[in-house]
Parts: structure tokens; C-alpha cells; sequence
């Protein structure tokens, strides 16, 4: 699925998503990652779902956003509040939708001004920090 572009190109938009990935500016990247407006897109060390811990969530929250909206995946999937304490402790709000619902969440809030923080779970395609163009 293509995104359209907006205003917000300064930013980490999401362009794209399908089955092999995410696009962010138009960079293809096939891993795991967060993303959020102003910050380079880096790679998150979870490759399913059922491997999220709560150290997960505490790399999340050093970046202390407003918002964190969690992709979990083909289909929705929801996170044991345990596992996000930290992040609900301080007020920080986590939505968990599909993949596809969240890029579409992410780049709505982000255009919005939001401090906005996308976790994706993706399947492994490639090695950890190796993006490629698309």
C-alpha cells in the first residue's frame, strides 16, 4: 500500500507498507523499527510479538514521547500492561493496532505535531540496520 506525500516531508513519514516491509521517506526497511517524527528510523530488537519484554518498551521511553502507537503485526494484538508500565507511569499513552492501522495512525498524529513514536514488529527480511532503497 502506497501512502500519499504531504507537507510533512521534513519528517520520518511513512510512504509505503506491504507483506516484505515498511517505507519511511521512501527508504525500504524490512526489519523492526521505531520511528518517530524528527529521529532517523533505528532498528528495535524484536522479531515477534510473543518475544516483547519490558525493556522493549523502556528503550521507548528515553525518547519520552507522547504517544506510542505499537504495530503488531497482519492483526491486531494487545500487550500486557505489565510490559508498558514504564510508559504508562509517566503518562505516555500506548495504542496497539495492525501494521498497516499504525503507519496510517503515525503519519495522521505526526502531521498533527504530536510526539508521536512508532514500534513496528516486522517480519526479518534482512539483517538488522541494513535498509534498502525501494
Amino acid at each position: 500500500m502506497k501512502l500519499h506525500a504531504s507537507s510533512t516531508q521534513q519528517y520520518q513519514t511513512v510512504t509505503g507498507y506491504d507483506a516484505t516491509g515498511v517505507e519511511i521517506n521512501a527508504e525500504h526497511f524490512g526489519y523492526s523499527l521505531i520511528v518517530m517524527p524528527e529521529t532517523a528510523p533505528r532498528a528495535w530488537d524484536v522479531t515477534r510479538f510473543e518475544d516483547l519484554s519490558e525493556a522493549h518498551f523502556e528503550q521507548i521511553l528515553a525518547d519520552a514521547p507522547d504517544v506510542v502507537i505499537l504495530g503488531t503485526g497482519e492483526r491486531q494484538r494487545f500487550v500486557h500492561p505489565k510490559l508498558t508500565a514504564s510508559l504508562t507511569m509517566r503518562r505516555i499513552g500506548v495504542e496497539c493496532m495492525d501494521s498497516q492501522a499504525a503507519c496510517r495512525t503515525y503519519n495522521i498524529l505526526m502531521g498533527e505535531g504530536r510526539k508521536v513514536t512508532l514500534a513496528l514488529i516486522l517480519p526479518v527480511s534482512q539483517p538488522a540496520g541494513a535498509g534498502a532503497t525501494a
